[in-house]
Order: structure tokens, then sequence, then C-alpha cells
């Protein structure tokens, strides 16, 4: 084996990073595709100068410095962030809960949950069945009131759905969210006046509407009286999650305290997982994925599929297949590289949808000829192996589906816990209530 040229360097001394990449690990942290890195190697602009343990082609840490995301990688703090612990219970409250995959990443992180809503009555049974302490309320959140957690409640959470607003007024403020489950979700924080603030939503809501529907969010957010924090899209896969999937987050604090502590991101994960490390005893798990049913392939499509290699599509069958299976897909523009895909074991899961099995966004298990299970798909979003779905194949899958990853959550619950945490020392300190008084004074 060569010699590793970034020992020494200090951004790689960390026993825990690896020492040498593959091809399709550098296109992850980089967010290519293994045929741009593989354009690039033959370009000699970032080729292989190493072998790994098994002598296939590898890149040296110090090949990858030069990026971003490789730098962020290798100066990670995740260790030490998993010691923040809340100097005191900080109270939770929860809107659009689904499955819980948010909810149990912040307990995760040290949070209490004194209230979760959610409308969908096979994810209120999830919740139950794995949490019946959590105060549930099942139903329209526009009939729950939020009042009596004024003055108790430190942080609100929620995904609200991503809906277009009205324009028709002047300011595409509150009133003009009405309507919105943004406008729901913005009415709760001005009921319980909570310290900080924390919403999820897709990357497309940054430019939906040509960026208006941001806009007026922003808008909202300032109107009710919280200052956002740059909004930041989340790589799921650079916080220990085996999935390629990314999510937007909004973190604002409560104005009159916003001045007193800075909201930080959370420090990646030392590596990118792969499926082996979420199907498999590892570092993710303890034991293997555990058996559980699952959607299962007609005769004829699983025939088609086993032709599909790891970590390939459609454009890998044999040509009658590909017109056999694709029918006038086969003839309109674009990639479509989701359709008949197969994972593979060294590489991240795709974005999982609400199914595995749809035609359009097909997700086979990379070595057998069928959709992942609903196990499978649980370790994928980082679900404990004994949090419980309720209804339907169906219903598991879409709850799954939909739900934030597990351990995104816990990292970004471990950033809002520091932040609480240091909002808690400046006001026992007594330097935000001065500031308060003085400004007071001048009014």
């Amino acid at each position: 084996m060569a010699k590793d040229e970034s020992k020494g360097r200090g951004i790689g001394s960390n026993p825990k990073i690896p020492e040498f990449y593959s091809p399709v690990q550098v296109a992850n942290i980089l967010g290519v595709s293994k045929h741009v890195v593989d354009t690039k190697a033959i370009n000699g602009k970032l080729a292989p100068k190493g072998t790994d343990a098994g002598g296939n082609p590898a890149f040296y840490r110090s090949q990858l410095e030069g990026f971003e995301e490789a730098r962020q990688m290798f100066a990670s703090r995740w260790d030490e962030e998993a010691t923040i612990q809340p100097v005191r219970p900080f109270k939770l409250v929860e809107l659009f809960a689904g499955a819980g995959g948010l909810a149990i990443g912040m307990e995760m992180a040290g949070l209490e949950s004194v209230l979760l809503n959610e409308i969908d009555k096979r994810a209120c049974a999830t919740l139950r069945a794995n949490r019946a302490g959590w105060n549930l309320v099942e139903g329209d959140v526009a009939k729950v009131g939020f009042r009596e957690f004024d003055g108790s409640a430190d942080v609100l959470t929620g995904g609200f759905p991503c809906q277009a607003f009205s324009y028709a007024g002047q300011r595409m403020g509150f009133k003009d969210a009405r309507g919105t489950l943004f406008f729901e979700y913005a009415r709760a924080v001005t009921e319980c006046n909570p310290r900080v603030i924390l919403a999820e939503n897709v990357r497309g809501l940054l430019t939906h509407d040509k960026g208006r529907t941001f806009e007026a969010i922003k808008s909202v957010f300032d109107e009710i009286g919280y200052q956002l924090v740059e909004p930041r899209v989340l790589k799921a896969i650079f916080y220990k999650v085996p999935q390629k999937r990314e999510r937007l987050f909004f973190v604002a604090v409560r104005k009159d305290l916003a001045r007193f502590a800075k909201f930080k991101w959370p420090s990646p994960y030392y590596r990118i997982l792969d499926l082996r490390d979420a199907f498999c005893k590892g570092d993710l798990y303890p034991t293997a994925v555990p058996p559980s049913p699952g959607n299962e392939y007609s005769k004829r499509k699983k025939e088609i599929m086993s032709h599909v290699p790891a970590g390939g599509y459609w454009r890998d069958l044999p040509y009658d297949l590909q017109r056999e299976y694709m029918m006038k897909s086969y003839f309109q523009g674009g990639g479509k590289t989701g359709m008949a895909r197969r994972l593979a074991w060294d590489e991240p899961s795709l974005t999982l949808t609400c199914s595995p099995a749809q035609k359009q966004t097909e997700r086979c298990h990379p070595s057998e000829t069928r959709p992942l299970t609903v196990r499978e798909y649980a370790r994928v979003q980082t679900f404990p192996d004994d949090w419980q779905f309720k209804g339907s194949l169906v219903a598991q899958y879409k709850q799954i589906g939909n739900a934030v990853p597990v351990n995104l959550a816990y990292a970004v619950g471990r950033s809002v816990v520091r932040l609480l945490n240091d909002l808690e020392a400046a006001l026992e300190s007594g330097k935000a209530s001065k500031v308060y008084q003085a400004e007071m004074a001048l009014d």
C-alpha cells in the first residue's frame, strides 16, 4: 500500500477518518456522479494516487482537502457535539409530527416533548404505540390551541407542508398566509412564544414560485417577532444517514434573545455511510436488519429487474427489455434514472419515496430482486429497530418515506440544545435582562 500523503497535515489526523476513498465515496462526498469523478480521473485532474486495503484504486485524504465538503468531514466534531446535554429540561412542542422521525431525534438530543400534533390516524397510532407517555393531540392543527404552553415551551418544531401563499395582500405577511398550514405553524408560534423555532421542508421551497414563497415565510417570521438564521439545505449523508436525502431547515430565535447567542449548524459525521452500514451489523446498528414484511414484484417485473446490476437502472437492461419496461417513456426525453433502479451495497440509498416499488422511483434491494422491506426502509431513515409502524403496508411505507431521518434530526437537535444552553446562560448571568431594561428605559 502506498504511503498516505495526508499524514502529518493535521486535518486528517483523526483515526476515525478513513485514509483512502473509493471513486464512489468521492462522488458522494462531492455531490457529483461517479461518471464525473471518472472523467476527472481520465483527464488527470483528480486521479487516484493510492490503493485501498483490497488493492483497488483510491484517493488520498490529501487529494480531497481542496473541497469544502471534505474539509468539513475531516474536521468533524461529531463526537464532541454528542456530549451536548441540556442544562435544564427544555420543553418541545411539535406540529405535523408524522411517524416521529423529527421527534425521536429531538428526544435523543435531550428535549422533552410536551405536545405533538398530527392529523394522520395511522401515524398517530404509530406514535402511541412507541411513546404512550407523549402528549399526542390527534386532529386538524387549525383546531388546536397552544396558549397553555406560553411561557413554558422553549422550542417549537415542525415540517409544515409547502403550500402556495396568496399574494393578494400587499405585505405578504402573517395575514396573507392565512389558509395555509404555514399560517397554523406561525399561529402556534405566536401562542407558545418559544425561545427558538425550527422548521424543515423540501429544498425546492427556496425557489418555489420564483422565490416568493420563501420571501413570504421570512416576512412572517420577522412579523411575529423572530430573527431568522440563514436557512440551510442539509444533506443527510453527512449526518450519519445512509441516504442521499436533502432537507431545508429554518431556525429562528425570538428577537429579544437573538443577540445573546448564535446558532451553529451541526458538524458532519466522519464518513459517508452506505447500505451495508444500514443492513448489516456495524457502526450504525448492532445487528443485521431484522426480517419484516415488504412489497413484492409481479412475476414479469421480477424477471426484468433481475437483469439490472447493483447501482444500475433501466439503461442497463438488454435493448428489448428496455423497450418492454419503459413502454412510451422510452421515446421521451430525460434520463429517468429512478426507473428500474437497483441500489448498491457500497453507496447510500437514493432518497426514499412513499413506496419502494413505484415505477418512476424504484428502490430495489442491492442483491435480491425485490423492493426494500419495511424494516430496511426504516433503517435507511435511521429509525431504531424497536420503533413500530402501524397501519397497512402502504401506510407504513408512507410514514417512513415522509419522515425526517432520525440521525439528521438528532444532529440538528443537538445544535438547538446548544443554542438554548447559551441563551439560558445569558439569562442566568443577568446580561440579557440588563440589556432589556436599558432598552426599555430608552423607549
